[in-house]
């Protein structure tokens, strides 16, 4: 009941309307095209979970919470994205149990076995939203890229490859940050396509492009003395995913590095998104699954890394990060 509270305020956008100043119940639901008795149940509703608060005169203004949502757009993009995963576990029994021939994240996400075909991957499957999938790919991104930005700097390194890099979000996160990097960008072909019009539109072009390709059968380009996984491995099964690993290390020149980044199971404090959250939404979306650092680990040392170092993130439940090593060859 509550994320379907939340999921109106961000539909009806409440929050940037309030952002402006404090108003009257009968003026948000004249604005917002909403009868008044309906809005006097929202507004209390929203005001027991600390997204808004009632001020003086009998109006409402941000709470606490609506504050914080209107300051990140990526929860926002992420809480519409979600009433796909609500539609999915509407029978979290059969869901487990494979019963569900078709599930809304698995006609979303085009890769995904479940998607309808054709379709390519990594992108939206035909007649998905695209504006949705834009908005949660740009919004989301650079969330993450500042903590792995941060946990990793990348001053010492030439050129940096992000292998599923989606719209290019990290890498352009990174290029602001580091002017010596050289950037490459490794994806399906219409996301390659999507993120190449996004360096163009950003005078990027000198310094940026965007290949296309598939991972699991195209060899990963080489050139670049660090690779970037930026929640891509939990989106695979273990077979892809160490073809994935193995793919990159062959790219990699002798100490070349690794950063693995993405939310990772048995996370302390964190729990409920490494394991439950992303547990359940890798299982509606038909492939991948969360794995441990330690899981990780091994498949790194697998895939022929000679070192792996779990850094320290600000936020781990938004991303932990994993960096591996190629040894020297000399």
């Amino acid at each position: 009941m509550y994320s379907q509270i939340l999921l109106a305020c961000v539909r009806l956008k409440l929050f940037e309307l309030l952002a402006e100043g404090p108003l009257t119940s009968a003026d948000i639901a004249r604005r917002l095209s909403v009868p008044p008795d309906s809005m006097d149940r929202l507004l209390e509703a929203s005001a027991s979970l600390r997204l808004v608060e009632k001020r003086g005169a009998g109006r409402y203004g941000l709470g606490s919470l609506g504050a914080a949502l209107v300051g990140n757009p990526a929860v926002g993009a992420m809480i519409e994205h979600n009433r796909l995963l609500y539609a999915d576990l509407n029978d979290p029994v059969g869901l487990l149990r494979g019963e569900q021939a078709q599930t809304e994240l698995g006609k979303y996400w085009a890769y995904s076995p479940t998607a309808p075909k054709p379709g390519s991957g990594g992108v939206p499957a035909p007649g998905a939203p695209l504006t949705d999938y834009t908005a949660l790919m740009s919004n989301s991104q650079p969330l993450v890229a500042h903590e792995i930005l941060d946990a990793y700097p990348l001053g010492k390194h030439t050129g940096l490859l992000d292998v599923g890099g989606g719209d290019g979000s990290f890498l352009i996160e990174a290029g602001k940050r580091h002017e010596q990097l050289t950037l490459t960008l490794f994806d399906l072909p219409p996301v390659a396509e999507r993120a190449a019009q996004r360096f163009e539109a950003l005078s990027m072009n000198g310094r940026a492009r965007a290949l296309g390709g598939s991972f699991l059968t195209d060899p990963i380009p080489e050139g670049a003395d660090v690779v970037s996984l930026v929640r891509v491995v939990h989106d695979h099964d273990d077979d892809a995913a160490m073809t994935l690993l193995r793919g990159v290390h062959r790219a990699l020149p002798p100490k070349g590095v690794l950063l693995l980044a993405e939310p990772m199971m048995g996370t302390p404090g964190a729990a409920t998104v490494g394991d439950a959250y992303f547990g359940f939404y890798l299982l509606a979306m038909g492939r991948g699954r969360p794995r441990t650092p330690q899981e990780l680990r091994v498949m790194l040392k697998a895939a022929g890394f000679a070192q792996t170092q779990l850094v320290k993130t600000r936020q781990p439940l938004q991303s932990r990060l994993l960096v591996a090593r190629k040894a020297d060859t000399n």
